[in-house]
């Protein structure tokens, strides 16, 4: 909450007094200026109040106590979606107004708003939309000053319908008298509609051809209880839609989206139905009926109504409640729940209108529930995981965008371009850094032009133009190539690793030094090789490599990483080169050829691929061709999950680390030894954990079980790094971040063995601790550098 600054005396407390106040944060959208006249009016006072760029702009005129009553009723009950950032007020001269009234917005100082992101259709408008007496009876866009599209339609503030995608609708008398009217609920409610004025949706074919129906959204929903394939224009794209509960129409879709095991987003209509096949705890529900309504991960209830294949290999399903009319009324119709996954095809950008969803989409929906409000920004939803109690984000869109974060201090305008995957941007304004939607893999034309087009509206909403731009310290990446390419403006390399461990410490709000455990699969070292599972001792500013994982070759460079059975190799390969196996472990059944090390046939046999491809393979290892040395704990991840046989190869990034942590056994409680070589930086040796799987697996343990035993080594070797740091370096924080830490039981149990050794233990909380977050890392450590001189 805000404090309150009054500024100036009042000549005679007794006497009558006018307030100037000035209100800034999410105050614009929400239904604060009808808050405040409904105020006013109730402590009998005088004056106006209007909207302006920097926020809300507030003369209030009446009996000294008065005021003061009014004062703590704007800080106490100010509406739910709003937030006040900053409130000051200061005495001026009476004027005897009686009459408090709302004015007109203004335009023309400098705009320092914020915009407020989209919100969840609220309990009122449910009601009404629900009451066949209502005149939205079914109405798919009903809002209110509560709930509805923000972020999506907005072009610029003040946010005003004028400056909105509705500003094409021209408001019906009856709609009209609800946004004149300050005491009705849709006072200024900029997407306010009915189905005389608004938006209107339509039901069309594969090929866009509009279909002759009485209600769009209940054939659609007929058409879905069929086995079809919908694509649903919602606020920030198109999702494309099936009956979860119907095993062969979420196979037509995985096929025809080519998505072939990644998870798949499912949508209820209530609490109740999720908890009928997945465990919802107190915050995840919390979660779940928030205004921002994102995908929670939660826990799936052995086999029940949802498909297997919705999640196939997952213990966790990612569910969400409606958050639109539309979906509420197909939710309506009877569905346990319904697929409601983004749609485009592979990594490419979401659709957001029907040229782009034909084109893109044709292949893929039997039908399209479309509408004629446009959609400005594509935004996909967020996606949230409890773990320890802490609500975490694993992406941040929908619902949170384009809310800021606030760092200690102002500066220069900083650009942030983020990282190549998972990618969002970042930018400054004052103390505020407000990163983006998510924006996804920076890999196709489609995806880099969203990048462009994001980079834009967030400058033109902030009305801010960058002149520092950060980028990867990677030479290679469309976001760095950008970056780089902008003229005018100075730019700043951030590497990876610092930036992810940075973005701990501006959340965090301390300049460190910290212990950084900063853990994914790739990262463009500076000294050329591929980091990925850092020990750093960091600050904001700067850092230094204190620690690693022990260096193995990935074969085939970015192939690898599809191919997770060749890290496996490159692992088996180095721990015995480095004396931790015996090659007797793999020749006992296949016979030596008396080469050095195993047989090519037996490390055939071991990971389950031809023998002539491990022979090819293998010699560009032991040449160096193509095989970059790495360091990463994602990589290592791929090696055990290949070896255990959980995932030799992958279709989607993570996936062998994914079903690595779904196979543990978690009753398991023992650990692989934990082997750190005593030098500078530390070297945490990965080749006695590798042959310990490997003895575990020939004398026939469960993969569960060894999954467990390689956490647990990682828990316990962290640690120990973590200890031996703390001793020389006199540090008892510990920053934990990168993808590696989107594993809730390694985050969970980490921490844990952290706080108990005595160490505090700082997450991200307002960002993805995966890629997603490095946009912000970057702006924190920029602003140390510029700070810095």
């Amino acid at each position: 909450m805000a404090e309150i600054e009054v500024g100036g005396e009042a000549a005679d407390p007794c006497e009558r007094a006018r307030l100037k106040i000035a209100v800034g944060g999410i105050v614009q959208g929400v239904g604060f200026r009808p808050f405040i006249y409904r105020i006013a009016h109730r402590e009998s006072l005088g004056g106006f109040v209007l909207n302006n760029p920097r926020g809300v702009e507030i003369e209030v005129e009446g009996e000294l106590g008065r005021l003061s009553a009014f004062l703590a009723a704007v800080v106490r009950e100010k509406p739910v979606q709003a937030r006040i950032d900053t409130l000051t007020a200061s005495f001026v001269d009476t004027r005897d107004e009686t009459d408090f009234v709302i004015e007109e917005s203004s335009a023309s100082a400098e705009r320092t708003t914020l915009i407020p992101p989209d919100i969840a259709t609220c309990a009122d408008c449910l009601r009404e939309m629900e009451d066949p007496g209502d005149r939205r009876y079914r109405y798919a866009f009903i809002n209110c000053t509560n709930c509805g599209p923000r972020y999506t339609i907005i072009r610029s503030v003040p946010y005003d319908r004028g400056n909105t995608t509705m500003s094409v609708f021209d408001l019906c008398p009856d709609c009209g008298r609800e946004y004149g009217d300050p005491l009705d609920r849709r006072f200024h409610a900029e997407p306010n509609a009915c189905p005389v004025c608004g938006p209107a949706v339509v039901l069309r074919d594969s090929r866009g051809a509009a279909l002759d129906c009485d209600d769009p959204i209940a054939e659609a929903a007929r058409r879905l209880a069929e086995g079809g394939i919908v694509a649903v224009k919602g606020l920030g794209g198109f999702h494309l839609a099936a009956d979860a509960a119907n095993d062969a129409a979420v196979r037509t879709l995985r096929e025809r989206k080519r998505r072939e095991e990644k998870p798949l987003a499912i949508m209820s209509a209530t609490v109740e139905t999720v908890r009928t096949y997945a465990e919802v705890g107190e915050a995840e529900e919390s979660v779940l009926t928030g205004p921002q309504r994102p995908i929670v991960l939660l826990r799936r209830k052995g086999a029940g109504a949802i498909a297997e294949g919705v999640a196939p290999g997952n213990k966790y399903l990612g569910v969400m409640l409606p958050y639109t009319p539309v979906h509420h009324m197909l939710l309506g119709a009877g569905f346990t729940a319904l697929v409601m996954t983004s749609g485009n095809v592979s990594e490419e950008p979401i659709a957001v209108d029907m040229d782009d969803a034909v084109r893109r989409l044709g292949d893929i929906a039997d039908y399209y529930l479309d509408h004629d409000r446009e959609i400005l920004c594509r935004c996909d939803d967020s996606v949230i995981r409890v773990v320890g109690g802490d609500v975490v984000f694993s992406r941040r869109s929908r619902g949170f965008v384009p809310l800021p974060i606030d760092l200690d201090e102002g500066g220069r305008v900083i650009l942030a371009c983020g990282a190549h995957l998972k990618n969002t941007i970042a930018l400054t304004r004052g103390n505020q850094v407000f990163p983006s939607q998510h924006i996804g893999d920076l890999e196709n034309l489609e995806a880099y032009e969203f990048f462009k087009a994001t980079v834009r509206h967030m400058e033109d909403i902030l009305e801010v133009e960058p002149d520092v731009v950060v980028h990867d310290l990677h030479p290679d990446y469309l976001s760095t190539r950008y970056a780089r390419g902008l003229a005018g403006v100075e730019s700043l390399a951030v590497q990876h690793h610092h930036a992810h461990i940075a973005s701990c410490l501006g959340e965090a709000g301390i300049d460190g030094p910290v212990i950084g455990f900063s853990l994914d699969g790739t990262g463009y070292g500076p000294d050329g090789t591929v980091w990925g599972g850092e020990v750093l001792v960091a600050t904001r500013r700067d850092f230094r490599r204190a620690g690693r994982l022990e260096t193995v070759r990935m074969p085939g460079g970015e192939r690898a990483v599809r191919e997770p059975w060749r890290m496996a190799l490159s692992h088996v390969l180095s721990a015995v080169d480095r004396g931790a196996l015996d090659a007797g472990v793999f020749d006992r059944r296949v016979g030596s050829t008396g080469r050095r090390g195993p047989s090519d046939e037996a490390l055939a046999a071991l990971l389950g691929r031809p023998v002539d491809e491990v022979r090819i393979v293998r010699a560009a290892l032991e040449k160096g061709i193509n095989s970059p040395v790495t360091s990463s704990c994602g990589r290592l991840f791929d090696a055990v999950s290949a070896l255990c046989g959980v995932r030799r190869s992958v279709t989607f990034e993570g996936q062998a680390a994914i079903e690595l942590e779904m196979a543990l056994d978690e009753s398991e409680g023992r650990a692989y030894p934990v082997e750190i070589a005593a030098e500078a930086p530390l070297v945490i040796r990965t080749a006695p954990v590798i042959a310990g799987v490997v003895r575990d697996l020939a004398r026939g343990i469960d993969h569960g079980r060894v999954s467990a035993r390689f956490h647990n080594w990682l828990v316990e070797a962290l640690k120990e790094a973590a200890r031996r740091l703390g001793r020389s370096e006199g540090l008892r924080t510990v920053a934990l971040s990168g993808g590696c830490f989107q594993n809730a039981y390694l985050l969970d149990k980490l921490r844990a063995a952290l706080s108990e050794s005595g160490f505090e233990v700082i997450i991200n909380k307002q960002v993805p601790a995966n890629d997603g977050g490095i946009s912000f890392g970057q702006v924190v450590v920029a602003r140390a550098v510029l700070g810095a001189g």
